[in-house]
C-alpha cells in the first residue's frame, strides 16, 4: 500500500513539474507583430463592415523602397500577406466586391497611385506565391504625404471607411462604400 501511495505521489510531482516547464516556453515578441484594424473602429460596435489583419514591419533607418520594392507586388506588411474580411458586400476603390475574406497586396509606385489588389489567395506567406489569375480587383490607391514619419507600417479606417495604409512619409488610401 505504501509503495502505491509513494508511486502516485512521485508521478503527480513529475507531472506537475513537467507542466510548469512546458508552460514557460513562450516565444519572444515577433519583430513585426500582427495587428488589426476594423470599421467601425469602436470595440463597442460588434456589427463590423470590414476588418484587416496584418504584420507591422519597422523602418529602422531603412528606405521604404528597400522594404516595399517599387513596381513589384508587395505583401503589404510583414510576414503573412494581410487578410481583409468584408462582412457585407462593398464597393472597394470603385469596384464591387462580395462579402468574404481576401488577401491584400499592393504594387508601390515612385510617382502617382499605387496599385491595390484583392486576391482570392489564402494563408499566403509574403508575396512569393502571388498569382495574378487570383486577383478579384485591382484599384488605384491614392498616395499622399504624411508630415510625420511613420516608423511602423500601419493601417486604419477613417470615419468615412477609407482604408489608409501608412509607412515612412507615404499614406495610400482606398475608398470603401
Amino acid at each position: 500500500m505504501k509503495k502505491s501511495i509513494l508511486s502516485i505521489a512521485i508521478f503527480a510531482i513529475t507531472l506537475i513539474s513537467l507542466t510548469e516547464t512546458n508552460a514557460q516556453e513562450f516565444k519572444d515578441l515577433d519583430k513585426s507583430p500582427m495587428d488589426a484594424a476594423s470599421y467601425p473602429s469602436s470595440y463597442k460596435i460588434s456589427d463590423k463592415v470590414v476588418k484587416v489583419t496584418y504584420g507591422r514591419p519597422q523602418l529602422k533607418g531603412r528606405a521604404l523602397s528597400k522594404l516595399a520594392p517599387v513596381d513589384e507586388v508587395w505583401r503589404t506588411g510583414a510576414n503573412e500577406a494581410p487578410e481583409i474580411t468584408f462582412y457585407k458586400d462593398v464597393v472597394f476603390g470603385g469596384k464591387a466586391v462580395k462579402a468574404g475574406t481576401y488577401t491584400l497586396f499592393t504594387i508601390p509606385k515612385t510617382e502617382g497611385d499605387w496599385v491595390v489588389i484583392l486576391s482570392t489567395a489564402k494563408n499566403v506567406w509574403g508575396s512569393y506565391f502571388y498569382k495574378e489569375d487570383q486577383d478579384v480587383v485591382r484599384v488605384p490607391g491614392t498616395v499622399s504625404t504624411s508630415d510625420k514619419n511613420i516608423e511602423a507600417f500601419s493601417m486604419i479606417f477613417s470615419d468615412d471607411m477609407t482604408l489608409k495604409m501608412g509607412w515612412a512619409n507615404t499614406v495610400v488610401s482606398v475608398s470603401i462604400q
